[in-house]
């Protein structure tokens, strides 16, 4: 083992103090010293894409801990992850991550990349070093999690079977027609409007979702349809008011969630269908609710930052259960108008309901798997009356599902 990578490993295990070890790779010479780090970089980053993390999930959690130089090192690192496997061979919702953080080779070679970085960077040297060493602390601290996508190089990419597990069981163009209902409730300013969008998304997914469920139930498939999980990113601030929002969309869309604050994300538990709606919904409802709060938030400034930061946390958690209530009324409402007339083209109660809560179950026990211990979150604190009655009247004019049966 050479010097350099002893003085690494004393540095990430914590026996030799981190200026110190930086000191001593930056009088070392780059011929030396940058394999070594890339090595380290490369070991370190696949020893959590083979512990459960996602390129998504890596990079927000790095720019949290870290600087946004260190998340963007991540980005290269999953670009140099891919480089050694044909697309073909990845999984799909890893590529989708890859692409969508812009991941792709730029440097020229590995054994130059430190000098490149400091080139495209315009920093010298010892200030890429510190960079690089930096991240490869915050990488050590991270632990394994559940592996919900096969990282490349572990497993072919999965095929769209009916039933192979986290395959979606949504149709491509049903969901390009939620996505763009809800970028039309978004972007309009009448809440009429908004909610009509809204409305309609969820009506779309809601009976797909029931459909599938009694479709999946009646099929006798010896590769049923399966319980899964995804991670969705919460980030900070206000992490645990809006994992409460996120909670509640997906409890009524029968789904449950697991919220780990310190990694940046919650874990949703349920079926693709559902989970999939939850994650389209909890995102237009957080644009919506931070367009309110931007619109009905006091005047910042020095005097008024305590006053603010209390005004925006009390906005969320109002915002936060005032949706958890209403989306509890639709979601029952949802479920009594597509049982409840008896006629032709409803679903017989008798059917419908055993397969929903055995499909609950089903979910529960996958969240025991995975999580066997947890525990109840405290709730947020409510410091700004103004802010609490300001989220409850824009969670009150947010655009919510309100009929799941017209137009079908």
């Amino acid at each position: 083992m050479t010097e350099v990578r002893q003085g690494i490993r004393a540095v990430l295990a914590g026996t030799v103090d981190y200026e110190s070890g930086l000191d001593a790779l930056a009088v070392a010479g780059s011929a030396e010293v940058d394999p070594e780090l890339m090595a380290a970089k490369e070991e370190a980053c696949k020893r959590l894409w083979r512990g459960g993390w996602q390129p998504a999930e890596l990079h927000r959690v790095v720019a949290r801990r870290g600087r946004p130089r260190q998340a963007d090192l991540v980005i290269d690192a999953v670009a140099a992850q891919l480089r050694r496997f044909p697309r073909a061979t990845v999984d799909g919702r890893w590529l989708a991550q890859a692409d969508a953080l812009g991941a792709r080779i730029w440097w020229t070679g590995d054994a130059t990349y430190i000098d490149e970085l400091a080139a495209r960077w315009r920093l010298d040297r010892v200030a890429v070093l510190d960079l690089v060493l930096g991240l490869l602390v915050i990488l050590a601290t991270l632990p394994r999690i559940e592996v919900l996508v096969p990282p490349p190089g572990s497993a072919a990419a999965p095929d769209d079977r009916p039933g192979a597990v986290g395959s979606s069981r949504i149709d491509a163009r049903l969901l390009d027609r939620v996505r763009a209902l809800l970028a039309k409730a978004e972007s309009t300013t009448f809440p009429a409007e908004a909610e009509a969008y809204t409305a309609k998304a969820q009506e779309l997914i809601t009976r797909h979702s029931l459909d599938e469920a009694l479709l999946a139930a009646r099929s006798g498939d010896p590769t049923p349809v399966v319980p899964y999980a995804r991670r969705i990113g919460v980030d900070h601030p206000h992490e645990k008011e809006k994992a409460s929002l996120l909670d509640a969309v997906a409890r009524a869309n029968r789904c449950h969630t697991v919220s780990s604050p310190e990694l940046a994300f919650s874990t949703v538990f349920g079926f693709d269908t559902d989970i999939d709606a939850v994650d389209l919904l909890y995102t237009s409802l957080l644009v919506q609710a931070h367009r309110a709060m931007a619109r009905a938030e006091p005047p910042g400034g020095k005097a008024g930052r305590s006053r603010l930061k209390a005004f925006r946390q009390s906005f969320l958690v109002a915002f936060a259960v005032r949706i958890d209530e209403r989306l509890a009324g639709a979601a029952q409402l949802a479920l009594a108008q597509a049982t409840g007339r008896g006629d032709a083209t409803m679903t017989d109660p008798a059917e419908l309901l055993p397969v929903l809560a055995s499909r609950d179950e089903q979910i529960r026990e996958t969240m025991r798997r995975v999580f066997p211990h947890t525990v109840r979150a405290r709730a947020s604190r409510v410091d700004s009356r103004e802010g609490w009655e300001s989220g409850r009247q824009a969670a009150d004019r947010a655009a919510l599902p309100t009929d799941t049966t017209r137009g079908r």
